[in-house]
């Protein structure tokens, strides 16, 4: 059955606008649990832009379901997730110049690094994830260095979907979905776990659900803006129901 996780990161964004104490990203978690979320994801970024060190120790300690760290493959983030002990670690490319992340992780340009990385988390007992493009190189290396996940970026299907009409039957749109298709079918062929997200949302998130051997979903933007007009519980059942409903 598809799970969802919930990334909250932008509740962290709104709080820290104000430098002040609220909105409270381990409520939110709670908020998104009591939802039906199957797990909450945090971005642990260098530059410390949303999400604070605190945040993630303190999520690690009440949240009572899965703790999804995204990170970068540098050696702080190692240390710090290997102290955490996030059920997953997900590496994932990061600029200080970007407003969210633009692309997938380059695990081809960078195998030995990586590799070493993901040993390092693995002696930690915390499973590896790798956020790639929807490419073949990208799911071949991913499986060469160890990682037991592979989140393919759904952003250039996610984009191309806003630009055409928002309509699901024009060719762009489904050739940017076959590609996360195909790119899935290597996954899961490598035995690797097959996972989604980026630029996801109510309206084009059913398609990317309906895929086959699609295991997880990684929303949170969308999540967090719905929440403002419905709550956070809500929010997250509605998106569940749609991402159940596409499975189905």
């Amino acid at each position: 059955m598809i799970e969802l996780g919930v990334n909250i990161d932008h509740v962290a964004t709104v709080r820290e606008a104000r430098k002040t104490h609220e909105p409270d990203p381990v409520w939110a978690a709670v908020e998104a649990h009591l939802g039906g979320a199957d797990g909450i994801t945090v971005h642990l970024r260098e530059d410390r832009r949303h999400i604070q060190d605190h945040d993630v120790r303190r999520l690690r300690e009440l949240t009572h379901i899965k703790l999804n760290l995204e990170m970068a493959a540098t050696d702080e983030m190692v240390g710090i997730a290997c102290l955490v002990k996030p059920e997953m670690a997900m590496l994932v490319p990061e600029g200080r110049h970007e407003i969210t992340t633009e692309g997938g992780l380059d695990v081809a340009g960078q195998e030995a690094r990586l590799r070493e990385v993901v040993a390092r988390l693995a002696g930690a007992g915390i499973l590896t994830s790798v956020f790639i493009d929807a490419e073949l190189p990208q799911v071949e290396a991913a499986a060469r260095i160890g990682v037991r996940v592979c989140e393919i970026h759904t952003g250039p299907y996610a984009h191309t979907f806003y630009s055409r009409g928002r309509d699901i039957e024009s060719p762009p749109v489904q050739a940017e979905l076959e590609k996360i298709r195909i790119a899935g079918v290597a996954v899961r062929a490598a035995g690797m776990r097959f996972n989604a997200g980026h630029a996801l949302n109510y309206f084009n998130v059913q398609p990317v659900a309906a895929l086959p051997g699609i295991r997880e979903l990684h929303i949170g933007h969308a999540v967090v803006s719905r929440a403002i007009f419905v709550g956070m519980r809500e929010a997250v059942a509605e998106m569940k129901r749609l991402m159940r409903e596409a499975q189905c």
